[in-house]
């Protein structure tokens, strides 16, 4: 019989080898042997993803590399995370992820959701083009912790601005924290705008996340 041990090492590795099907197999592999779903995504899927984001930062793989291996990993949490109790997810850090209004580049954006997943928060992809409306609406709905905005384009950053505006009017914005990201911003937009901080780098953004440090 497979031990847990091996199950785990099965899930890391089809992280590491970009093998979707084989992060299925062995997560549907670890609730058959009776792994806590949380310890098979943490200790296994998470692992390797961790990896992949050090090889990534270091230059070692590239950003195809890095979106396969995310194929790999969301492939595996399609089937854990529905086992896990949802009072067992009730103190996991929450993040909404999106790109704004006006854009539909969202490359940058899906980096940014799957180093958020390895970083152990619960993440809300709203995808790309979304309205600030929305953004806000599922922020203060689901009680999120997290907003990352990005957005490659010029003319769309106003709709950075107005997503947090709505928030200071409905006033959420001390429930959260908000950053941003793409090339046309800077740190001085951020501040100019009222988030807390952007990015040029996801990894580097999430640590920022957990530690509240650059």
């Amino acid at each position: 019989m497979t031990t847990k041990e091996e199950v785990l090492e099965k899930l890391s590795n089809s992280v590491l080898n970009y093998k979707r099907n084989d992060a299925i197999a062995a997560a549907n592999e670890s609730l058959t042997i009776g792994v806590n779903p949380i310890d098979a995504i943490n200790e296994g899927l998470v692992k390797g993803m961790s990896i992949i984001g050090d090889r990534y930062a270091a230059h070692q793989i590239y950003l195809p590399q890095v979106l396969t291996a995310a194929s790999a990993m969301y492939g595996g949490l399609d089937v854990l995370l529905p086992k896990i109790p949802k009072e067992e997810l009730s103190d996991a850090k929450t993040a909404v992820t999106c790109v704004v209004e006006g854009d539909v580049h969202d490359i940058g954006k899906n980096i940014v959701k799957t180093m958020l997943t390895a970083g152990g928060f619960v993440v809300n992809d709203l995808g790309k083009d979304v309205a600030p409306e929305e953004i806000a609406k599922t922020m203060e709905q689901k009680k999120i912790n997290v907003l990352c905005m990005s957005t490659l384009m010029t003319p769309t950053m106003d709709n950075m601005k107005k997503t947090i505006d709505i928030l200071k009017e409905d006033g959420y914005r001390g429930n959260c924290t908000v950053t941003i990201g793409g090339p046309p911003t800077s740190p001085a937009f951020a501040k100019e705008i009222g988030a807390d901080h952007r990015d040029s780098n996801a990894q580097n953004a999430v640590g920022w996340l957990k530690t509240g440090k650059d």
